[in-house]
Parts: structure tokens; C-alpha cells; sequence
């Protein structure tokens, strides 16, 4: 994908899975399509990617996730914007595209402060949310053709922002040729990306998924970039979705200087052997007894009579079930805020959602499907804990959290 390089070696096969994004009601059950989904590691370019992407309108188009729903995105993505404009002194009416706009949650951060915005996003249901809101969405895919039309259109952004987006696309150079039809020397491109570091170390295999073309650390993007005549200028680190990066890329021409946080990132990259097969071969087989590991726990619990719900009903979450084949045998039911998800199943296990007031009684135990936002969850559900509840974590060690905290559980021989 960055280097045309045929060197991938495979890594890490989860099998035939559904379309994440999609969550089947009763009679649609038994229609899903799966899609082939393993991880393969580039030894030239050592970008991690997916073998085989399913069309983008099939992932994109009615897709459920709704930023605004999310509690801690919300207040990350304050905070964020707040941090951007003051970063790099943004004037007041500066010009801010947000790629992948969903429903407009950071575009409005942004306008609260003084920018104007436009938002370019393919998904119907989050554009009309986006809208209602008063803000401006293209209803298309980012690609060279959109950048091209609207340099045509004397669009000159001061800002351009594609926050967990950017590793969604089938055809990076096709994405980053679109930035550079819009960008002039004073522009700023700032994507947050899942970071493979935190994905290696702390076994979120989860964050593979059809949506996901690529996992990414610096150094590949390094090389993507120059390849435009881009470098990267600066890196924040952040711990929202588990680990994540906040990349500052500009022009080769552009004044603004490179930090040195570029190529200490990539050294502490290197010494965490990202740069190596064995690291993602010894990957996998961690992995593979992790979810040995949650299975176990989820039997043991079902043996001794007690209930389990799952708490969300992520996409990283189906990944996860579908790997572990954990079905409604062993989680009963799944609680979610989301409407597009309320009264479906989860893709291809079958869970049956239910709402959050649609919980007549706690279960004994919550599967934390979104175990990114584990620390917002014990906030909020700390009565449940206080009672007796239990939180289930599945990585980076398979433990339960309780009104004590966290403890690894590790099968008995």
C-alpha cells in the first residue's frame, strides 16, 4: 500500500467475518455476507495491512458509529481542537476540513472557536445528523477527485483533519494526492490514528477490522508522505482508543519546522521491534492464548449460573466474538446507547442489543467490548461495582475489575 512491495507476510488470520458495521435484524440474520479478514506485515515498508479489503460502500455507507454518543470522544475532541488552534495559531474564520466528519462532533469544536468548517463524510445516516447541527458535509469519499474539485472551487484550508479515518482507506496515495491538491505551504494535515506500538503491546487484536485497512506506526508514514513531497513536522501521543497518535504533517516547503519527537517515535518504534517479523509471529501466538483465556472464564462463569451481558457493541467487538466464537451461550444479551444498534444482533453472533433502560436486572458480569473507554466506564457504573458487579477485560491480560480493582484471571490446570 505505501511501497508496492509484494514482501507481505501474513501474521495473523481471524477468519471469515461480517461486516462489523452492519447489525442484522431478526430476519436478516441468516442473509450475512462474510468477508476473508487476516493481518499481513510489509518487510520493506513494515506497514501493517489486511489482506482483503471488502468495496468501501459496503463498510461506509450506512454506517452506525455516531461520534456525539461517545462521552470521551466528546471531551478528547475539545480538548483537541483547543490544543490545534493554539499549536499552530490559527486565526480567527480559518478554513477546517474534517475528513470522515460523522456528525459533525469535532467540526462543531472547532466552529465554537472562532473556524469555519466543512466536513467531507459518504455516510447518509451521521450527514443528516451533521446538518441538523448546521454544518456543511459533502456526501462523498476522499480521494484525489474531491481534493482536486475543490482547489477547483478556490477552497484554502488553513487545517485539514481526518481523526481515526485515515487508516480506513483502501488506496492510501489515492488519499494523500487528494491532500496535496488542497494544500499550500501554510496548511496543516492532523490525523489521529490507532498507533501499532500500543496495538503490539497490549494485544488489542481487536482493532483489526474490515474498516481498518492498516495499522499504522511513523516510519511507514514517513516513507508515504515524502513520496508526496510531505514530511511530518510533529506527534502527540494520546491514551484515548487504547493508544493512539496525533500526526502534524505540512509540506516539504512549508516554514514550519520538524520536531524532534518524529525521530525519537520512530527510534522508540524500532526498540520496540516494529521492525521485526518475530515481534508480530510472537503477537499472534500471545493473542491466540488470550482469547483461550476469555473463553475459559466465560465457560467457568456459565457453569456457575452467572449472567453476562456485554457492555457495548463495538466494532472492535465483533471482531473479538467472531474470533472467540462467543455467541449468546455464553454473553446473553448486549447493552448499547446506540439506536442504530437497539433491537439487532451483533454481526454474526448473534447477540441479541438491548438499551441501556432496557435493563430490568445488572447482570453479574459485563464483557467491556469497548474496553478503550474501561476507566469511563468504572466511572460511571461505579453503584454497579459498589453492588457487586464485574467488569471483564480481555487485554491486555484477561481479568475482572470489581469494586477493588483490576485482577488477572488465569485458568486453573
Amino acid at each position: 500500500m505505501i511501497s508496492g512491495s509484494e514482501r507481505l507476510v501474513q501474521f495473523l488470520d481471524l477468519g471469515s467475518q461480517p461486516n462489523g458495521n452492519c447489525f442484522p435484524d431478526a430476519a436478516g440474520k441468516a442473509h450475512e455476507i462474510k468477508y476473508p479478514m487476516s493481518m499481513s506485515v510489509c518487510l520493506d515498508s513494515w506497514l501493517v495491512q489486511i489482506d482483503d479489503f471488502p468495496p468501501p460502500e459496503v463498510v461506509f455507507t450506512n454506517h452506525p458509529y455516531v461520534t456525539g454518543l461517545n462521552v470521551p470522544i466528546v471531551k478528547h475532541f475539545r480538548g483537541l481542537s483547543r490544543h490545534i488552534v493554539e499549536k499552530f495559531e490559527l486565526a480567527p474564520q480559518s478554513l477546517v476540513i474534517d475528513i470522515g466528519a460523522n456528525d459533525g462532533t469535532f467540526l462543531s469544536a472547532f466552529r465554537d472557536l472562532g473556524m469555519r468548517t466543512l466536513g467531507v463524510d459518504p455516510g447518509q445516516r451521521t450527514g443528516k445528523l451533521a446538518r441538523s447541527n448546521g454544518l456543511l458535509v459533502c456526501e462523498t469519499f476522499w480521494n484525489h477527485t474531491t481534493g482536486r474539485s475543490l482547489r477547483a472551487l478556490n477552497v484554502s484550508p488553513s487545517l485539514i483533519t481526518a481523526t481515526a479515518v485515515f487508516y480506513h482507506v483502501p488506496d492510501l496515495h489515492e488519499f494523500v494526492r487528494g491532500l496535496a491538491e488542497v494544500m499550500t505551504d501554510n496548511t496543516i494535515f492532523a490525523t489521529q490514528c490507532v498507533y501499532l506500538k500500543d496495538v503490539i503491546q497490549k494485544l488489542q487484536f481487536d482493532h483489526f477490522y474490515h474498516e481498518h485497512t492498516c495499522i499504522y506506526s511513523l516510519k511507514p508514514l514517513q516513507q508515504l508522505f515524502a513520496q508526496h513531497k510531505m514530511r511530518l513536522i510533529d506527534v502527540d501521543f494520546y491514551d484515548v482508543h487504547g493508544g493512539s497518535f496525533v500526526l502534524y504533517v505540512a509540506k516539504e516547503t512549508s516554514p514550519l519546522p520538524t520536531s524532534q519527537k518524529i525521530a525519537a517515535a520512530i527510534a522508540a518504534e524500532e526498540k520496540a521491534g516494529l521492525f521485526k517479523l518475530e515481534t508480530y509471529h510472537e503477537f499472534t501466538r500471545k493473542v491466540v492464548h488470550n482469547c483461550r483465556q476469555l473463553v475459559a472464564l466465560l465457560e467457568d462463569l456459565k457453569a456457575q449460573n452467572k449472567t453476562v451481558y456485554a457492555l457495548g457493541a463495538p466494532l472492535k467487538g465483533s471482531t473479538l466474538l467472531n474470533y472467540c466464537k462467543i455467541g449468546p451461550y455464553l454473553v446473553s444479551q448486549a447493552v448499547e446507547v446506540n439506536k442504530f444498534k437497539i433491537g439487532r444482533f451483533t454481526p454474526g453472533t448473534h447477540i441479541p442489543i438491548i438499551g441501556e433502560d432496557q435493563v430490568e436486572k445488572e447482570p453479574d458480569y459485563y464483557l467491556v467490548l469497548a474496553w478503550n473507554f474501561l476507566d469511563y466506564f468504572v466511572e460511571k457504573h461505579q453503584k454497579y461495582l459498589q453492588s457487586g458487579g464485574n467488569f471483564i477485560v480481555p487485554n491486555p491480560q484477561v481479568g475482572v475489575v470489581d469494586k477493588d480493582g483490576f485482577k488477572e484471571w488465569k485458568q486453573s490446570d
